[in-house]
């Protein structure tokens, strides 16, 4: 989610084609490592690409891409594949076209903007018309942000059993609404059961590897999406979840104006390149204002509660984009799909909100009990 991840970090050229050989716009300082190995399956390569953050060149909504260059002599993945990646040439252009920017952001800021308009506005309407409505709108969107994971693994050699997964997800994102903490919990003890069962009737060749991964993805995002409705759930329900999504967008486009006006001092060149602290700064300062006001207006809260929700809210941002980067940087690829223009996929756009609810929903309950 990124939904703190800020948008221009997005270099014009190509980038690097991944495991189903789309790839789009190379990052910048990527470069073809000489002599590198090819895997048993004579696929070689490595992944390139990189993150967005609170940057001068990044904007509101878009995540973080892969940012890795491929090293020379680098050897083929464990798997028996090689990192899927994108081969460029040299200076980091891809056999892709390269694309030019939209302004100084790099992307197509007007697409961007339009489909976060789209998505307040489904968001909003949902909340306070009908409850169970915008627990709807949050099963298909993890339901599309799993399919995106999954999808992803396979093209690494990973099996994860999706049916279950699915179902798995879909018992904890509605039944806590219902059932509260004991539901959620119990639903996702039964899926990871299921889900280590259904691997097993695969056969015992990687079922560490593929089991772990299925557990994880039952963790990011399923088990955190669970508690969407135990937030919903109260009278004013729907206004605590606008704190929480308000206060994790700040974190977006306080970073991206900071970072583009401020930005200089990267926060994590390894991880995402073009995160700078004045942008993070920038985040601190919207959130803070943010949360206190949210809170003091929508839940009659205290000020100094709501910029304690601000504060928690710009870390859990800052790191859900981050561990979204060394994901898909892991992995070789620039963003985990296409599915929301100017966005890429629905993880990209979920990987802060995600990092964000439970603390937010610990924080509002400790703090802000219902009247």
């Amino acid at each position: 989610m990124d939904g703190t991840a800020a948008a221009g970090d997005r270099n014009p050229a190509g980038g690097p084609a991944g495991p189903s050989g789309a790839g789009h716009g190379p990052e910048t300082g990527s470069r073809t490592g000489a002599g590198q190995a090819s895997a048993p399956n004579g696929l070689g390569g490595a992944g390139t690409g990189r993150d967005a953050g609170q940057s001068g060149v990044t904007g509101p909504g878009t995540d973080s891409a892969a940012d890795s260059a491929p090293d020379a002599g680098r050897a083929a993945a464990p798997n028996g594949l090689a990192d899927p990646a994108g081969t460029g040439a040299p200076g980091g252009t891809s056999g892709d076209a390269a694309e030019k920017p939209s302004g100084r952001t790099g992307r197509n800021l007007p697409a961007a903007v339009g489909v976060g308009v789209a998505l307040g506005a489904v968001v909003i309407g949902s909340l306070y018309f009908v409850k169970v409505a915008f627990l709807v709108v949050v099963l298909v969107a993890i339901g599309v942000g799993i399919h995106e994971i999954v999808k992803a693994f396979c093209g690494f050699g990973i099996r994860v059993p999706l049916p279950p997964l699915l179902a798995g997800m879909a018992a904890m994102v509605l039944g806590p609404f219902w059932g509260g903490t004991s539901f959620l919990v119990g639903a996702f003890a039964v899926t990871v059961m299921v889900l280590l069962a259904w691997r097993m009737f695969q056969g015992a060749e990687g079922f560490v590897r593929d089991a772990t991964a299925a557990v994880f993805v039952s963790v990011y995002p399923a088990l955190l999406a669970g508690f969407v409705p135990l937030l919903l759930a109260p009278e004013d329900g729907p206004d605590r979840v606008i704190v929480f999504v308000v206060v994790t967008v700040c974190s977006d486009i306080g970073g991206y104006f900071a970072g583009i006006f401020f930005g200089k001092h990267r926060m994590s060149p390894h991880i995402s390149p073009k995160k700078t602290w004045e942008g993070f700064a920038g985040s601190t300062l919207a959130c803070v204002v943010g949360g206190a006001l949210l809170v003091h207006f929508l839940l009659q809260g205290e000020y100094w509660e709501g910029a304690v929700v601000g504060l928690a809210g710009v870390v859990c941002a800052t790191l859900g984009d981050l561990v979204e980067s060394v994901i898909k940087r892991d992995i070789g690829i620039k963003d985990m799909g296409t599915l929301l223009p100017g966005h890429g996929g629905a993880m990209d756009r979920l990987d802060s909100l995600l990092f964000t609810l439970v603390p937010v929903w610990l924080l509002l309950t400790l703090l802000v009990p219902v009247a």
